[in-house]
Formats: structure tokens, C-alpha cells, sequence
């Protein structure tokens, strides 16, 4: 059977809560042998320190090592603490880079999925002032074919995706910038040519993620990380999952925090965990 590894993320927050109720929920899918990794019970509920923080770093090497040796065939990551994890030498922005540098893979992306919207991002854990000189037609290129393929691979023959804008209005033709005539629409042209998927735009930020809510489109393509995810957890919060592409295997995760300020009450909620580990299994088997 198919082998979905678990990471505890930081043990100080809600991950192990979470990933017990999934567990035991009744609502995962059979057929599938699920292992969780690493120390679940290191550190104190809603009070993390060192300790919490190393074991969260030893399950995602224990997941890298698993999976490129053969003995997992998707890994399920729990919430993690960025700033946690690189004061004990982690030293990656998030987990999606993390996994892509374990298997030496360039062409990846970080894509998010709910039942009323998908994303993918042209760009990921970046200042924001940063964002006008690192978005280029490449990058967009790159995360829109995997979303492409993602789609596909789910079922969607061919999957219409559209690109936002970056400035307001989607630039106005220049008049709040000129990203979208020099950056988005050349790539535009580019990935209109593959004819595995109808890729529109520039579109208007604004407005965009209504129309993909409303199944105007399958997807939409971000161009920096909170234009995508927080129209996303706005609508679907409890039921998103984030997912690295472009691995040779499968990588979701829930698309919450640690929530430290929970943790130890039995309160969290798992929905987004049994979907993590849900989307994992249909991507695996």
C-alpha cells in the first residue's frame, strides 16, 4: 500500500492535535498506510523553545530521507514556526523550498487549493518590495504549466487559468504601471501556445478571484504571495491545502499555522489536515 508520511511540525502547536483527529476522523481514505515521523510530544503546548523546534527540523529531514529512498510516497507536512526552525540552522524561506533543494529540483512551484479556489504563485516568501524587480515572464511561465499539469493530473482535461495583474486595475494600460505590458502579457503569449490549457489576462487583482470562485476559471495564477492566499483562506480556510509541484513526489500541507495561542486545548480544527492528507493520497496512489 502507499506509504503518506507525517511531519509533527512544531510540537508546541497544534500539529499533533490535528493530525490525531484526522487519523481519526473516519474521512481518510483506505488502502493507505499512514506513518507519522519525529517526536509529536517534544516541547509544552503553546510554548515553543528549542527543543520544539529541532524536532520539527528532524521530521522534515527524516520526510526528505524517506522519500528519496523509497520508503514514503507522499509526505503530509503540520505547521511550522519559519523563524523557530532557522534559529536551530534551517535555512530555507519556507518548507516548499526546503523539499525542492532535498530532491535538487529547480522547477517547482507553491500552489493552494480549496474547495472554491486554486492558486499558484509566481513568486513566494518575498519582501514585497522586492516583488517588481524578482517577477519575470519565466517565473510565470513555470508556476502556470504546473498548475496546468497539477489540474490535469486531477481530472481537469483542459484547465482554464488566469493570470492577475500586479498593479491595481491590472496596471490600466500603464497608467499604475507598466508589469503587466512588459512582464505578464509576454508570457501570456508564450503559454498560449502549449494548448494543454486556456491561460486569460492580465486580470484586474480585484476581481479576478470572484470570477475563479464563481468557476469562471480553475485557477488563478498570483503574482506575489498574499494577492493569492488571502482571497484564499477567506473563502477556504478550513478545507485548503498547499502543495509543492513540481517534486517526484507528492507534498501537501494545511494551509494553517502552528497556532500556538490553541495549542494543548483540543480545540483545533482538522478539517484542513484530513484535506492535506486526503489530496497526498490521491496524488500518491
Amino acid at each position: 500500500m502507499p506509504r503518506i508520511l507525517i511531519t509533527p511540525g512544531d510540537p508546541a502547536g497544534i500539529g499533533p492535535e490535528v493530525i490525531g483527529k484526522a487519523l481519526s476522523s473516519g474521512q481518510l481514505p483506505t488502502g493507505f498506510d499512514f506513518e507519522i515521523l519525529g517526536d509529536t510530544g517534544a516541547g509544552t503546548p503553546g510554548k515553543p523553545d528549542r527543543r520544539s523546534a529541532e524536532a520539527a527540523l528532524a521530521g522534515l529531514q527524516e520526510a526528505a530521507v524517506r522519500l528519496r529512498d523509497g520508503t514514503g510516497d507522499a509526505v503530509v507536512t503540520a505547521p511550522v514556526s519559519k523563524e523557530a526552525l532557522q534559529s536551530v540552522g534551517f535555512t530555507f524561506p519556507g518548507q516548499t523550498e526546503f523539499f525542492a533543494d532535498a530532491y535538487g529540483v529547480e522547477d517547482f512551484g507553491m500552489l493552494l487549493t480549496g474547495e472554491r479556489l486554486t492558486v499558484g504563485l509566481a513568486t513566494i516568501h518575498e519582501p514585497l518590495k522586492s516583488i517588481p524587480t524578482l517577477l519575470t515572464a519565466e517565473k510565470i511561465i513555470r508556476i502556470s504549466r504546473l498548475t496546468a499539469a497539477f489540474l490535469i493530473r486531477r481530472g481537469i482535461t483542459r484547465p482554464r487559468i488566469a493570470l492577475a495583474g500586479l498593479n491595481p486595475h491590472a496596471g490600466e494600460n500603464g497608467a499604475f504601471g507598466d508589469e503587466e505590458r512588459t512582464i505578464i502579457s509576454p508570457a501570456l503569449d508564450i503559454l498560449r501556445t502549449d494548448g494543454d490549457a486556456i491561460y486569460t489576462g492580465p486580470a484586474v487583482p480585484d476581481a479576478i478571484f470572484r470570477e475563479a470562485a464563481l468557476g469562471a476559471h480553475d485557477a488563478v495564477i498570483a503574482m506575489y504571495h498574499d494577492q493569492g492566499l488571502i482571497p484564499l483562506k477567506l473563502l477556504d480556510f478550513d478545507s485548503a491545502v498547499n502543495v509543492t509541484l513540481g517534486l517526484p513526489k507528492p507534498r501537501t500541507s494545511p494551509d494553517h499555522g502552528t497556532a500556538y495561542g490553541i495549542a494543548g486545548k483540543n480545540i483545533a480544527d482538522p478539517s484542513s489536515m484530513i484535506a492535506a492528507i486526503r489530496l497526498a493520497c490521491e496524488l500518491a496512489d
